[in-house]
């Protein structure tokens, strides 16, 4: 009787699948993927789902079934199919994740599917679809699977390999497919911004996409603390039910989500890089632009006849190109290819995409844009407009030596005690926050009895205190605001601290130091001062008297700061808040509002 019940429940299941297949009963849903550094969005992930009310509605049930039932050929193309024939309206710089299992690129029924024809009859380009390999099952024939996969990346595919850090989806798979997308998996994801092991792993996972110029992906982000991490950690782009939910069209994201992407990277670029801030047109150069219907034997002369290795492309004074030397060689070289390319304009070989940036672009930008071009791209020129217009080009000589100088200017700014930024930095920072329009929080940070310390342990051992300050403030700031605090060493025992954030986080974050402070100070006292609180020592007046041990006062300044005409005006704003924190004893802080 239990076999005959079996049998039934298998019949009602395989009936229902192969119901689902002879009707082509599939939809599809699409999950917006959106670029965490611009909140545009990249592409979609085409989601399959069985019919509603079905017992196979739920895609995980759906593919058991198939599996089980030795159908699973005929339901992945079903459902590729259904999502193609959808997909004529999605923009066309916008990508179509597919699912694919890894077996399936070698079958020859794939292979006639995926003509371009057929994707040509419904209005898709082979360039916006994505394959993205799914953790399904383990791959033994790598030869022969890279062998396939670029069958299909020659013809303008691209390819993802989903589930990173799981299953089968491991360095191995990377290593062997090359992708041109990485997806982490969502267990990664989950509560990222409270796991700093996992913080760790992505971060590789980050220096991995930089240097390989694969893209990262993140899978499943559910919370705004973990896009704001993910943000933090430099993540390309991004996916999960609090960006978007999967929908049966190709829906925009709300503008809550795009505006928080973009405040959590106006915050990662903020004022505490401003030592970086110099634009691109400090460095640019103005060469020679050509018409594209120039002949490549005119920009081959050129070449010849000028220490020069590149030339930008315009029209209408708009660059439209770039033609680098060992391209043009490299056409010429080939064979009949001086006869076929000497007479021949200059637009048939030049790159029609080059990296462009505008004339104020910082370089620390255009630097990070540089390095993320494919690596047979790495050392092209660097296009720079103004208004719209050509300016001139950066070479990446010119960008490397530039970026060398600006590191050592930095690094003479330090204070060599602390190698905090000094006041030169501080000034440099302070008047970026006053041109601003935005609200900031400026600290000023000050010991109490110090001096006294001075006298009484010596002035190393008061360094040493100075120096556990500078740790202390600077840890606690980082950790908190890691990419929207600045913190200074104005010299002696006085720094200042520069957030970005609400009134209360910064109220929290001077609780949290003056706490720390009192309670690690402590090491620095003998054990009689540190039981009595307190220091016997003589004062000017020749009296031994009783003097507090060392603390900390706080005084702060938040709101807008466009107001003040330059840093002094805000230093004497700020002394007057200083005062009243010192006449309270022990450490202690106060933050104002500007008025």
């Amino acid at each position: 009787m239990i076999n005959e019940l079996v049998e039934i429940s298998n019949y009602s299941e395989v009936d229902e699948l192969d119901s689902i297949l002879d009707n082509k009963d599939i939809y599809t849903v699409y999950q917006p993927i959106v670029s965490l550094l611009d909140a545009t969005i990249i592409g979609y992930e085409a989601l399959s789902r069985g019919p509603e009310e079905s017992p196979l509605q739920s895609p995980d049930k759906l593919f058991k079934a198939a599996q089980t039932y030795k159908k699973t050929w005929e339901l992945e193309q079903l459902c590729r199919i259904k999502a193609i024939e959808r997909a004529s309206n999605i923009e066309k710089d916008r990508h179509l994740f597919i699912n694919v299992d890894p077996h399936i690129f070698k079958d020859e029924k794939f292979k006639k599917g995926f003509t371009k024809e057929f994707l040509l009859a419904n209005n898709v380009s082979p360039d916006c679809i994505v394959f993205e390999i799914t953790e399904k099952t383990c791959i033994e024939d790598y030869k022969g699977f890279r062998q396939a996969l670029d069958n299909y990346v020659d013809q303008g595919y691209k390819i993802a390999v989903d589930d990173t850090g799981s299953g089968y989806s491991g360095l191995k798979m990377l290593n062997e497919t090359k992708p041109h997308f990485i997806k982490i998996d969502t267990d990664l994801i989950r509560n990222v911004n409270t796991d700093s092991f996992k913080q760790s792993l992505i971060e590789c996972f980050v220096k991995l996409s930089e240097a390989t110029n694969m893209k990262l992906i993140a899978e499943g982000i559910e919370t705004e603390e973990e896009l704001k991490t993910l943000i933090s950690l430099g993540v390309y782009a991004g996916q999960g039910f609090f960006i978007a939910r999967p929908a049966g069209t190709f829906l925009d994201i709300s503008s809550s989500v795009r505006e928080l992407i973009l405040r959590c990277n106006k915050l990662k670029s903020n004022i505490h890089n401003s030592n970086y801030s110099n634009h691109i047109g400090e460095i640019v150069r103005y060469d020679k632009p050509f018409s594209p219907d120039t002949h490549c034997k005119v920009v081959k002369e050129y070449f010849d006849e000028n220490d020069i290795t590149g030339a930008c492309i315009v029209e209408d004074q708009v660059p439209v190109g770039l033609i680098m030397k060992h391209t043009l060689d490299s056409a010429l070289a080939t064979q009949f290819g001086v006869a076929v390319f000497t007479k021949r304009p200059v637009s048939l070989v030049m790159d029609d995409n080059p990296l462009i940036v505008d004339y104020y672009t910082p370089v620390n930008e255009v630097s990070r844009l540089a390095m993320a071009r494919k690596t047979k791209n790495i050392y092209d020129y660097i296009i720079v407009t103004n208004n719209g217009k050509y300016s001139g080009i950066v070479s990446i000589k010119s960008l490397l030596n530039y970026n060398m100088m600006l590191e050592c200017n930095y690094a003479r700014q330090l204070n060599p005690l602390t190698e905090l930024p000094g006041n030169m930095v501080i000034e440099n920072t302070i008047n970026n926050v006053i041109k601003t329009e935005r609200t900031y929080c400026i600290l000023y940070l000050d010991l109490d009895n110090f001096k006294v310390y001075n006298d009484t342990y010596g002035f190393e051992n008061g360094d040493k205190i100075i120096k556990f300050a500078a740790q202390l403030i600077n840890s606690k700031i980082k950790e908190l605001f890691p990419y929207n605090g600045f913190v200074g060493h104005i010299g002696g025992d006085d720094f200042v601290c520069i957030i970005e954030n609400p009134i209360e986080e910064c109220k929290k974050i001077c609780e949290e130091i003056v706490t720390s402070f009192d309670k690690g100070v402590l090491n620095y006292f003998n054990e009689k001062d540190k039981n009595n609180k307190y220091i016997e020592a003589v004062s000017r007046s020749g009296n031994t008297e009783k003097l507090p041990i060392t603390s900390l006062s706080i005084a702060g300044l938040f709101g807008r700061f466009n107001r003040f005409s330059n840093p002094e005006e805000v230093g004497l704003y700020v002394a007057s808040i200083k005062k009243e924190v010192k006449r309270v004893a022990g450490s202690c802080y106060l933050i104002k509002e500007v008025t």
